[in-house]
């Protein structure tokens, strides 16, 4: 399998730690090592856990007359986010959209002065930087950093583990973004994560990457986490799985991310519109839109999964929506999902039925996240 997969800088390590490998996004990464899915979701809530993320895209939108105002005018003709008025030192959530208001892509911008710096989903890399690139050209140039690793060390620990490597850390806040010089090199940091803890985000040259990895996991605190944790620690944290939950299909309204789009750029802001599918989105935000991403908590104890169809009535003929995302929760210790359901069937509390081998069951409609984040703020 590794010989048509790519790998990361870690991949040794990963086999090391004995990591159970699994494709991913084109990759060969772990999707869980020997204490298992359940052990390591509860590490990371309770200590520290560290995730190797390399398989991401990291790219630096550079303008080509050195402000970074400008590229940030740029790059707002592509999404609906305010990047002008992002500061230095801060980072936002964003997504690419098309002409039809679905989402391309989800991702981070952060201004670092005299650039930005995005990171961007493995499996939609390649489609971004060429998106980019036929789109910013002219105004920025688009650099893939391939020489460099990105890992997450997310939990309560994170900080003190971190500030121990690179004190500067310690001082940072929620989407705050810095550069750290360490015994590893320079990192670039930005206090954030997939998980709903507390955290950050570690860009580490590559041929350091492994050095720095093992001094992380020095701390008796800090256990690796694979995949599988991954993906229900940010379901418990009510966070999309592009692919899953958010695609080209779904617009932002539906996918209830308008809380990502700022004031400037929906119906009466400073730079109304402009963005690919403008007119679909502030029109659905003006008049509601036909269907709504919502957290879905299923009766028992049998989690349902992706694909799983959802009934107004145990015995409505037709669906009214279908699960996007499903797991057992072990820090809430039940099943959870979300997926979409038609807006006359969202709101928080409604009865709904999900059909299972066949079968169908109660699963009620909740808030999310499912349990609070604890980010820095």
């Amino acid at each position: 399998m590794t010989d048509t997969l790519l790998t990361t800088p870690l991949h040794a390590l990963h086999l090391e730690l004995g990591g159970k490998m699994v494709p991913f996004a084109g990759y060969d990464m772990p999707v869980q090592y020997p204490p298992g899915v359940m052990k390591e979701h509860l590490h990371c809530r309770a200590h520290a856990g560290l995730f190797d993320v390399s398989h991401m895209g990291q790219v630096i939108l550079r303008p080509r007359s050195g402000n970074v105002a400008d590229a940030a005018r740029a790059l707002e003709k592509l999404l609906p986010q305010d990047v002008i008025a992002l500061k230095t030192g801060r980072q936002r959530y964003g997504f690419f959209t098309n002409d039809a208001g679905g989402i391309l892509d989800d991702l981070m911008i952060a201004n670092r002065g005299d650039h930005l710096f995005l990171v961007v989903n493995a499996a939609c890399k390649e489609a971004d930087i060429a998106h980019m690139r036929d789109a910013l050209s002219k105004t920025c140039k688009v650099e893939e950093i391939t020489d460099r690793a990105l890992v997450a060390l997310q939990g309560p620990d994170a900080e003190s583990v971190l500030a121990a490597i690179a004190p500067g850390a310690a001082d940072m806040q929620f989407m705050d973004v810095a550069t750290h010089d360490s015994d590893f090199g320079p990192l670039w940091v930005s206090r954030s994560g997939y998980t709903g803890e507390d955290g950050y985000e570690i860009s580490v040259a590559a041929d350091r990457a492994e050095d720095f990895a093992r001094a992380l996991l020095d701390h008796d605190s800090v256990q690796p986490i694979g995949l599988g944790a991954r993906d229900s620690l940010r379901l418990e944290a009510g966070l999309c799985l592009y692919g899953n939950d958010i695609d080209a299909s779904t617009t932002p309204v539906e996918a209830n991310l308008v809380w990502g789009m700022q004031k400037a750029r929906r119906a009466g802001g400073a730079r109304e519109g402009g963005f690919p599918g403008s007119d679909v989105i502030l029109r659905q935000i003006e008049m509601g839109p036909p269907r709504l991403r919502v957290g879905l908590l299923p009766d028992g104890r049998a989690p349902m999964r992706q694909g799983t169809a959802l009934f107004a009535a145990e015995d409505a003929d037709a669906a009214i929506g279908a699960v996007t995302s499903g797991a057992f929760g072990p820090s809430i210790e039940r099943p959870l999902a979300m997926g979409y359901v038609s807006i006359d069937h969202s709101g928080v509390g409604t009865k709904l039925w999900g059909e299972v081998r066949g079968k169908r069951l109660p699963v009620t409609v909740a808030e999310m996240p499912f349990r609070p984040a604890t980010y820095k703020r």
